[in-house]
């Protein structure tokens, strides 16, 4: 049966870009902590930021309503949505890592850089890697340690970074706390003040842009931004403009690279043939002043409740705003589940090619989606991770949380859940998005029926239908909180 659909698909696509083996670029824009509500379109009645070139972007391509990070925090959604598979597998249980240490994509994984790689693509990452690298000594070869080195010294050698992991260009920087460090492919070229890593960020997409102007090769751009992210540095002809703080300006010049980058895909004459996709790795920071900003009407999640970190939806569900002149409807909008994760497929379906035997086991094509159809997935349902390594499960309507509060930093945490509260929670989504009526226990045979789902999806090291994977580490653990409620 898959063989069949696959066949037809291959027929579909056929179809969808004519006799030309034209492949479409691909731009993957991610943003660093930005939350649902931010984006203004995505929040009509509590979005006062202006972010009018990502709205802009959505009134000319889908927005997904129901779109998930693979985790609630930075480095697990960088490593599913590259490889296709969610970062829990990994010996990364919960947190993020923190550089000076071996890449968390492990050298022989195919990544979606190194798959459109082999599919004659130019691959290119502009922004935060935050997914590991040793730093070493040009002379000595030697490792740099965190322990004496706040920051990488200029001129380290990178030995496993992004172009040892399917990239052809890199410029940008590890993570928020190195972001003075300023890396060109593998080597730290300089030490720059964090507030110009935004401006250099937009400046090198924008040129990289212009020199893919009349190359025959195809091009992916992965664009991590580091913003609106901490430390919240609008540079000056930005702050004041949002009239909300200067997390709210930070956010106005992080719309604007939107800005920036499809001006220069118009001036090289791409635009038409582009797939732009527009998201973020998770939900909002309390960093931002989450409470702040809602006193001045703004709801960084909306309707959501939480923000990142969380298991509630606040945390994991982001924006996710996809354009594609020609294939995908303007002004569209589409309510079908989907996670990052499910990049690796989608390309693969684009450019024809099958997904390599190991690798993208949680990975589902959303094409059929992007053209208005239903996707035909092999996939249960999604799992949703916290920064504590709580578990999530979403079958369909249904939201099944194995934690009693947050999961998260929103209140209640894990150690503040009152007495009275079940040893884990159960939403209707479909009537319930803003995670308020737990039905735990009322519903025992949904429970039970997630519950096996979860199991199984980790059990197997893949999610998606195939031959048994493996997972990095044995005897992952669900239930993270202890399940007999304790006085306290």
């Amino acid at each position: 049966m898959i063989k069949l659909f696959l066949f037809f698909s291959t027929l579909a696509l056929a179809s969808l870009f004519g006799d030309s083996n034209e492949k479409p670029n691909i731009i993957y824009l991610i943003c660093d902590d930005l939350g649902y509500g931010d984006i203004q379109c995505l929040n009509k009645k509590a979005g006062k930021i202006p972010t009018p070139h990502t709205d802009k972007l959505a009134s000319g391509g889908m927005i997904f309503t129901d779109s998930h990070s693979g985790s609630s925090v930075c480095t697990p959604t960088r490593y599913g949505l590259l490889t296709g598979r969610y970062s829990w597998r990994t010996h990364l249980q919960k947190g993020v890592v923190a550089g000076f240490a071996p890449c968390l994509i492990e050298k022989n994984r195919p990544t979606v850089a190194s798959f459109l790689q082999a599919q004659g693509y130019h691959t290119a990452i502009i922004g935060k890697w935050h997914l590991n690298f040793k730093y070493l000594n040009p002379e000595s070869g030697s490792e740099y340690t965190r322990r004496k080195h706040k920051s990488p010294p200029v001129a380290s050698l990178i030995p496993d970074g992004p172009i040892h992991r399917g990239f052809d260009y890199f410029h940008g920087f590890h993570h928020a706390r190195n972001m003075e460090a300023v890396i060109v492919n593998d080597r730290v070229i300089a030490h720059d003040p964090p507030i110009n890593m935004l401006p250099r960020l937009t400046r090198e997409s924008v040129n990289y842009l212009r020199s893919r102007k009349g190359k025959e090769k195809p091009f992916f751009l992965y664009v991590p931004l580091g913003s609106p992210h901490t430390p919240i540095l609008p540079t000056p002809e930005w702050e004041g403009r949002s009239g909300l703080g200067k997390y709210g300006d930070f956010v106005m010049q992080t719309d604007n690279v939107v800005g920036e980058i499809q001006e220069a895909l118009h001036e090289i004459e791409e635009d038409e043939n582009t797939l732009f996709i527009f998201t973020s790795d998770n939900g909002c920071s309390k960093a931002a002043g989450i409470a702040d900003l809602e006193k001045q009407g703004h709801k960084v999640s909306a309707e959501l409740r939480g923000s990142k970190a969380d298991l509630w939806e606040g945390g994991h569900r982001v924006p996710f705003i996809v354009k594609w002149p020609g294939k995908v409807l303007p002004g569209s909008s589409s309510g079908q589940l989907i996670c990052h994760t499910d990049l690796f497929a989608t390309v693969s379906e684009i450019v024809g090619s099958p997904l390599p035997k190991k690798g993208a086991e949680d990975s589902v094509s959303f094409l059929p989606a992007l053209l208005g159809k239903k996707i035909q997935s092999t996939r249960k349902g999604i799992i949703h991770h916290s920064i504590s390594g709580h578990f999530a499960y979403r079958h369909g309507k249904w939201k099944l949380l194995l934690a009693r509060a947050s999961g998260g930093w929103t209140s209640p945490k894990e150690n503040e859940a009152p007495i009275n509260f079940p040893e884990a929670q159960l939403y209707d989504m479909s009537s319930d998005s803003a995670e308020q009526t737990n039905l735990y226990l009322k519903k025992p045979l949904v429970v039970q029926n997630l519950l096996s789902h979860l199991e199984n999806d980790v059990n197997r090291g893949r999610s998606t239908e195939g031959r048994k994977s493996g997972n990095d580490v044995s005897g992952i653990i669900l239930w993270k909180s202890d399940r007999k409620i304790k006085e306290r």
